[in-house]
């Protein structure tokens, strides 16, 4: 036995006074994921690859709004938001101590305004999304010349878009637009 406290006394403490002292993170710690608002574009890869669901975008057309939400609740801190994200609006940070009395304090909400289409008027991206594929291809290389047409097109939803492509693929005659059981065809009139 005193050969045994010998020991521990020449060893020393093997653990650390939690939570008075704050642990130490080992490098590539994966914690809680920070969201910055200001970087979204509301594309949905994050909702899209969340394995437990944590993440959720919703999008309401009449408001023309997408809602983003995160469940800190849910979140297994796996990291695949923040592998996925383009712009880099989901960092993993070290924090990983998120007791809460509320589960509503464990969840973080914004919400993205969508563009609406300068034909029909309904509401069909995130503004954010398509003014990142304008400056993408201003960063590739795109003239001004192109940049305008590329502008007009991102202003139509791709509803319109297929319709002003079969009014010019057609010609001069004219379509009648026939839904029939959610599909779209097109009948000369």
């Amino acid at each position: 036995m005193f050969q045994l406290l010998k020991k521990a006394l020449q060893v020393g403490e093997a653990t650390v006074k939690y939570p008075f002292q704050p642990i130490e993170v080992a490098p590539g710690f994966r914690g809680k994921p920070v969201y910055d608002f200001n970087r979204c574009i509301a594309c949905g890869a994050c909702a899209t690859a969340c394995p437990p669901n944590a993440i959720t975008m919703e999008q309401d057309s009449e408001k023309g709004i997408v809602s983003w939400e995160i469940d800190y609740g849910r979140c297994i801190y796996c990291g695949r938001c923040d592998e996925v994200c383009p712009t880099g609006a989901i960092v993993l940070s070290e924090e990983f101590e998120l007791a809460s009395f509320r589960r509503e304090d464990l969840r973080i909400r914004a919400e993205i305004r969508l563009r609406r289409c300068s034909s029909c008027g309904d509401y069909f991206a995130p503004c954010r999304e398509l003014d990142y594929v304008l400056a993408s291809l201003e960063q590739a290389g795109l003239t001004r010349n192109d940049q305008e047409g590329w502008k007009q097109l991102m202003e139509v939803c791709p509803d319109c878009r297929r319709l002003q492509a079969a009014r010019t693929a057609v010609g001069p005659q004219a379509r009648k637009k026939v839904i029939e059981r959610g599909t779209v065809k097109w009948q000369r009139k």
